[in-house]
């Protein structure tokens, strides 16, 4: 990039922070509404996987592939432009937000299923002869020791819906991609605007992942476990 073309990016930048800020903010938004619809979902389906009844396990299971197993971008095209010709239309941040959610949570259905299953058996049998039926097993012995083993893999997977709200700018939302590329438009510099967009998501992810590290710290140590997130 050239003096004058350095000169004429920083200028537009200066010019361009509040509606870069704003981006940022609709990111965010995006990130943690999606993240909680995430979270409901993959705690339902991955509860709803460990169920006795053959029904609501198999229903659980193909919803989970089902999911898993298709795109998340075309899932939320399917949302933005599909479901209106049902007579259902949703605002552009609501299709990102239950794309993201569904997407995500089925993922997270997973991350809950095998964490649950990670608990030793026999807290599970002590629990029962002390005659605890399943609901408080759950919450007083199974939750709080698999807690602190899906907080990782929910670091990742947030960390992911973080760098997939990108997407949101193909269906209109002035996200912080959306702004950043305006900006790209009005000044030619390609390389500096993407560069920093990297260096705003990189920030962003920092600070979600440290987030969740110090969850994983407080979890462990009421389990009295050492160690922590890195």
């Amino acid at each position: 990039m050239t003096r004058d073309a350095a000169a004429v990016f920083l200028s537009e930048l200066g010019q361009a922070l509040p509606s870069i800020g704003e981006g940022l903010l609709v990111t965010l938004e995006a990130t943690l509404l999606g993240a909680a619809l995430a979270l409901l979902v993959a705690f339902a389906l991955g509860l709803a996987s460990r169920s006795r009844a053959l029904v609501v396990r198999g229903g659980a299971r193909f919803v989970v592939e089902f999911l898993r197993g298709t795109s998340l971008y075309v899932q939320l095209f399917w949302l933005f432009f599909a479901l209106p010709m049902l007579g259902f239309r949703l605002e552009p941040m609501a299709c990102g937000v239950l794309a993201f959610g569904l997407n995500y949570g089925a993922y997270g259905a997973e991350v809950v299923r095998g964490s649950l299953a990670a608990v030793p058996a026999a807290q599970t049998e002590a629990a029962i002869a002390l005659g605890m039926g399943p609901g408080l097993r759950l919450r007083r012995i199974l939750l709080p020791q698999a807690y602190a083993l899906m907080i990782p893999p929910f670091k990742n997977l947030l960390i992911q819906l973080l760098k997939a709200t990108p997407l949101l700018s193909l269906v209109t939302v002035a996200d912080l991609t959306f702004r950043i590329d305006q900006l790209r438009a009005a000044t030619g510099g390609t390389a500096a605007a993407y560069l920093l967009l990297l260096l705003l998501y990189f920030c962003v992810a920092a600070l979600l992942g440290a987030g969740m590290n110090a969850l994983e710290r407080r979890a462990k140590a009421r389990l009295g476990t050492a160690g922590g997130g890195a």
